[in-house]
Protein backbone atom coordinates (compact mmCIF):
# COMPACT_ATOMS: atom_id res chain seq x y z
CA UNK A 1 0.00 0.00 0.00
CA UNK A 2 3.03 2.39 0.66
CA UNK A 3 4.19 1.95 -2.62
CA UNK A 4 0.70 2.86 -4.62
CA UNK A 5 0.61 5.48 -2.16
CA UNK A 6 4.04 7.02 -3.50
CA UNK A 7 2.94 6.39 -7.10
CA UNK A 8 -0.07 8.29 -6.30
CA UNK A 9 1.65 11.36 -4.86
CA UNK A 10 4.55 11.15 -8.02
CA UNK A 11 0.85 11.28 -10.10
CA UNK A 12 -0.14 14.41 -8.62
CA UNK A 13 2.76 16.47 -7.88
CA UNK A 14 5.50 15.45 -10.29
CA UNK A 15 4.18 14.77 -13.60
CA UNK A 16 7.29 14.14 -16.00
CA UNK A 17 8.99 11.94 -13.64
CA UNK A 18 5.72 10.23 -13.19
CA UNK A 19 5.83 9.87 -16.87
CA UNK A 20 9.15 8.46 -16.90
CA UNK A 21 8.78 6.32 -13.72
CA UNK A 22 5.45 4.52 -15.76
CA UNK A 23 7.62 2.95 -18.64
CA UNK A 24 10.17 1.57 -16.13
CA UNK A 25 10.35 -2.17 -15.63
CA UNK A 26 8.39 -2.80 -12.21
CA UNK A 27 11.44 -3.81 -10.07
CA UNK A 28 12.95 0.04 -10.90
CA UNK A 29 9.38 1.45 -10.06
CA UNK A 30 9.67 -0.33 -6.50
CA UNK A 31 12.51 2.26 -6.31
CA UNK A 32 11.68 5.28 -8.61
CA UNK A 33 8.14 5.54 -6.83
CA UNK A 34 9.72 6.23 -3.35
CA UNK A 35 12.49 8.00 -4.27
CA UNK A 36 10.36 10.55 -6.61
CA UNK A 37 8.06 10.52 -3.68
CA UNK A 38 10.44 11.54 -0.72
CA UNK A 39 11.88 14.32 -3.04
CA UNK A 40 8.00 15.43 -3.81
CA UNK A 41 7.75 16.06 0.20
CA UNK A 42 11.23 17.44 0.65
CA UNK A 43 11.19 20.17 -2.37
CA UNK A 44 7.62 21.44 -1.06
CA UNK A 45 8.54 21.50 2.39
CA UNK A 46 10.17 25.04 2.34
CA UNK A 47 6.89 26.47 0.47
CA UNK A 48 4.44 25.03 2.74
CA UNK A 49 4.66 27.44 5.48
CA UNK A 50 6.06 31.32 5.44
CA UNK A 51 7.91 30.95 9.06
CA UNK A 52 11.53 29.66 8.26
CA UNK A 53 12.28 27.75 11.49
CA UNK A 54 8.91 25.27 10.74
CA UNK A 55 10.45 24.55 7.18
CA UNK A 56 13.93 23.94 8.98
CA UNK A 57 12.01 21.49 10.93
CA UNK A 58 10.41 20.00 8.07
CA UNK A 59 13.74 19.77 6.49
CA UNK A 60 15.60 18.05 9.82
CA UNK A 61 12.31 15.43 9.87
CA UNK A 62 13.32 13.82 6.71
CA UNK A 63 17.10 13.81 7.54
CA UNK A 64 16.40 12.46 10.93
CA UNK A 65 14.27 9.47 8.47
CA UNK A 66 17.00 8.99 6.44
CA UNK A 67 19.22 8.71 9.69
CA UNK A 68 17.53 5.59 11.02
CA UNK A 69 17.53 4.38 7.03
CA UNK A 70 21.12 4.64 6.83
CA UNK A 71 21.70 2.77 10.63
CA UNK A 72 19.35 0.54 10.12
CA UNK A 73 16.98 1.31 13.09
CA UNK A 74 13.42 1.08 13.16
CA UNK A 75 12.03 4.09 10.30
CA UNK A 76 8.93 6.37 11.53
CA UNK A 77 6.18 5.58 10.24
CA UNK A 78 5.51 7.52 6.99
CA UNK A 79 3.76 5.93 3.59
CA UNK A 80 6.74 7.56 1.90
CA UNK A 81 9.66 6.41 4.63
CA UNK A 82 7.99 3.11 4.57
CA UNK A 83 8.64 1.92 1.33
CA UNK A 84 11.58 4.41 1.27
CA UNK A 85 13.38 1.93 4.09
CA UNK A 86 12.80 -1.14 1.46
CA UNK A 87 14.00 0.90 -1.68
CA UNK A 88 17.32 2.19 -0.63
CA UNK A 89 20.36 1.13 1.37
CA UNK A 90 22.80 2.96 3.94
CA UNK A 91 24.84 4.36 1.41
CA UNK A 92 21.62 6.11 -0.79
CA UNK A 93 20.26 7.04 2.39
CA UNK A 94 23.42 8.63 3.60
CA UNK A 95 23.86 10.31 0.14
CA UNK A 96 20.25 11.65 -0.11
CA UNK A 97 20.88 13.67 3.59
CA UNK A 98 22.67 16.60 0.97
CA UNK A 99 19.49 16.81 -1.20
CA UNK A 100 17.91 17.53 1.75
CA UNK A 101 20.43 19.81 2.72
CA UNK A 102 20.27 21.44 -0.34
CA UNK A 103 16.75 22.61 -0.14
CA UNK A 104 17.66 25.08 2.52
CA UNK A 105 18.11 27.24 0.24
CA UNK A 106 14.64 27.53 -1.00
CA UNK A 107 13.73 28.37 2.17
CA UNK A 108 15.49 31.80 2.49
CA UNK A 109 15.51 34.98 -0.39
CA UNK A 110 19.36 34.70 -0.55
CA UNK A 111 20.56 34.36 -4.11
CA UNK A 112 23.18 31.70 -4.55
CA UNK A 113 27.24 32.73 -3.85
CA UNK A 114 28.03 32.08 -7.88
CA UNK A 115 28.09 30.30 -10.78
CA UNK A 116 29.52 26.73 -9.10
CA UNK A 117 26.91 27.64 -6.34
CA UNK A 118 24.00 27.10 -8.32
CA UNK A 119 25.63 23.90 -10.23
CA UNK A 120 26.09 22.91 -6.45
CA UNK A 121 22.91 23.07 -5.90
CA UNK A 122 21.96 21.30 -8.94
CA UNK A 123 24.06 18.70 -8.25
CA UNK A 124 22.63 17.72 -4.47
CA UNK A 125 19.07 17.92 -5.72
CA UNK A 126 18.91 16.28 -9.07
CA UNK A 127 22.24 14.71 -9.34
CA UNK A 128 21.60 13.14 -5.93
CA UNK A 129 18.11 12.11 -6.52
CA UNK A 130 19.31 10.23 -10.10
CA UNK A 131 22.29 9.03 -8.61
CA UNK A 132 20.86 7.43 -5.50
CA UNK A 133 18.58 5.61 -7.80
CA UNK A 134 21.34 4.41 -10.20
CA UNK A 135 23.08 2.94 -7.21
CA UNK A 136 19.78 1.64 -5.38
CA UNK A 137 19.35 -0.27 -8.96
CA UNK A 138 22.97 -1.52 -9.01
CA UNK A 139 24.75 0.79 -11.03
CA UNK A 140 28.25 0.66 -10.10
CA UNK A 141 30.13 3.42 -8.01
CA UNK A 142 32.90 4.57 -10.60
CA UNK A 143 29.36 5.44 -13.27
CA UNK A 144 28.20 7.97 -9.81
CA UNK A 145 30.10 11.23 -11.27
CA UNK A 146 28.45 10.87 -14.66
CA UNK A 147 25.04 10.59 -13.57
CA UNK A 148 25.68 13.31 -11.27
CA UNK A 149 27.10 15.63 -14.56
CA UNK A 150 23.65 13.92 -16.44
CA UNK A 151 21.64 15.19 -13.53
CA UNK A 152 23.07 18.46 -13.34
CA UNK A 153 21.57 18.90 -16.92
CA UNK A 154 17.79 18.00 -15.82
CA UNK A 155 18.05 20.13 -13.15
CA UNK A 156 19.14 22.95 -14.94
CA UNK A 157 16.23 22.40 -17.48
CA UNK A 158 13.81 21.75 -14.70
CA UNK A 159 15.09 25.20 -12.42
CA UNK A 160 14.56 27.50 -15.57
CA UNK A 161 11.72 26.59 -16.41
CA UNK A 162 10.87 27.14 -12.35
CA UNK A 163 13.00 30.35 -12.92
CA UNK A 164 9.60 33.10 -12.69
CA UNK A 165 7.81 31.40 -10.45
CA UNK A 166 10.73 31.93 -7.97
CA UNK A 167 11.04 35.09 -8.52
CA UNK A 168 7.48 35.99 -7.48
CA UNK A 169 7.94 33.89 -4.43
CA UNK A 170 10.70 36.45 -3.72
CA UNK A 171 13.94 33.78 -4.78
CA UNK A 172 16.96 34.94 -6.92
CA UNK A 173 17.10 31.94 -9.02
CA UNK A 174 19.79 33.43 -11.76
CA UNK A 175 23.35 34.08 -11.20
CA UNK A 176 23.50 35.82 -14.23
CA UNK A 177 19.95 36.49 -15.54
CA UNK A 178 21.08 38.74 -19.33
CA UNK A 179 20.32 36.61 -22.42
CA UNK A 180 23.73 36.21 -22.59
CA UNK A 181 24.41 34.90 -18.96
CA UNK A 182 21.93 32.22 -19.50
CA UNK A 183 23.20 30.89 -22.91
CA UNK A 184 26.41 30.71 -21.77
CA UNK A 185 25.12 28.51 -18.74
CA UNK A 186 23.22 26.04 -20.62
CA UNK A 187 25.67 25.78 -23.13
CA UNK A 188 28.39 25.03 -20.68
CA UNK A 189 26.10 21.99 -18.93
CA UNK A 190 24.61 21.09 -21.69
CA UNK A 191 28.01 20.02 -23.28
CA UNK A 192 29.33 18.56 -20.09
CA UNK A 193 26.03 15.83 -20.37
CA UNK A 194 27.37 12.56 -21.33
CA UNK A 195 25.84 10.95 -23.88
CA UNK A 196 22.62 9.48 -22.49
CA UNK A 197 23.76 6.31 -25.02
CA UNK A 198 26.81 5.87 -23.23
CA UNK A 199 25.47 6.45 -20.11
CA UNK A 200 23.28 3.54 -19.99
CA UNK A 201 25.44 1.44 -21.18
CA UNK A 202 27.74 2.01 -17.59
CA UNK A 203 24.71 1.91 -15.88
CA UNK A 204 23.11 -1.28 -17.36
CA UNK A 205 19.57 -2.52 -17.70
CA UNK A 206 18.72 -2.86 -14.52
CA UNK A 207 19.60 0.68 -13.38
CA UNK A 208 19.21 2.99 -16.74
CA UNK A 209 15.84 3.71 -16.40
CA UNK A 210 17.13 6.34 -14.18
CA UNK A 211 17.68 8.32 -16.78
CA UNK A 212 14.67 8.22 -18.28
CA UNK A 213 13.71 11.06 -16.13
CA UNK A 214 15.74 13.62 -17.68
CA UNK A 215 14.03 13.01 -21.14
CA UNK A 216 13.19 16.83 -21.90
CA UNK A 217 16.45 18.11 -20.34
CA UNK A 218 18.67 18.38 -23.35
CA UNK A 219 15.65 20.25 -26.09
CA UNK A 220 14.91 22.49 -23.38
CA UNK A 221 18.41 23.52 -22.98
CA UNK A 222 18.80 23.48 -26.72
CA UNK A 223 15.82 26.04 -26.59
CA UNK A 224 17.16 28.18 -23.81
CA UNK A 225 20.17 28.47 -25.64
CA UNK A 226 18.30 29.51 -29.01
CA UNK A 227 16.39 32.06 -27.39
CA UNK A 228 17.07 32.55 -24.01
CA UNK A 229 14.50 35.61 -23.08
CA UNK A 230 11.94 32.74 -23.18
CA UNK A 231 13.17 32.09 -19.52
CA UNK A 232 12.01 35.83 -18.16
CA UNK A 233 8.84 35.04 -20.22
CA UNK A 234 8.07 31.60 -18.55
CA UNK A 235 7.79 30.40 -21.94
CA UNK A 236 10.81 27.44 -21.83
CA UNK A 237 9.13 23.66 -22.79
CA UNK A 238 8.32 21.77 -25.32
CA UNK A 239 5.54 20.88 -27.10
CA UNK A 240 3.10 17.93 -26.60
CA UNK A 241 3.88 16.62 -29.66
CA UNK A 242 7.70 16.80 -28.87
CA UNK A 243 7.53 15.55 -24.86
CA UNK A 244 6.19 12.12 -26.07
CA UNK A 245 8.16 11.89 -28.98
CA UNK A 246 11.39 12.44 -26.43
CA UNK A 247 9.78 10.44 -23.70
CA UNK A 248 9.66 7.51 -26.22
CA UNK A 249 13.24 7.23 -27.13
CA UNK A 250 14.31 7.78 -23.90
Amino acid sequence: MSLEACRALVERADPDRFAAAELAPEAAQRVLWPLYAMNVEVSRAPWVTKEPMIAEMRLQWWRDALEEIADGKPVRAHEVTTALSVAIGTDEARRLDSLVSARRWDIYPDAFEDELDLLSYLDQTTGCLMGAGATALGAPMEVLPNVVLYGRGVGLARFLQAAPELEARGKHPLVDGRPEGIAALCYQVLQSMPSLGALKRELGPQAAPVLREGWQARGVLKQAIANPTRVAEGALGLSEFGKRWRLLLS
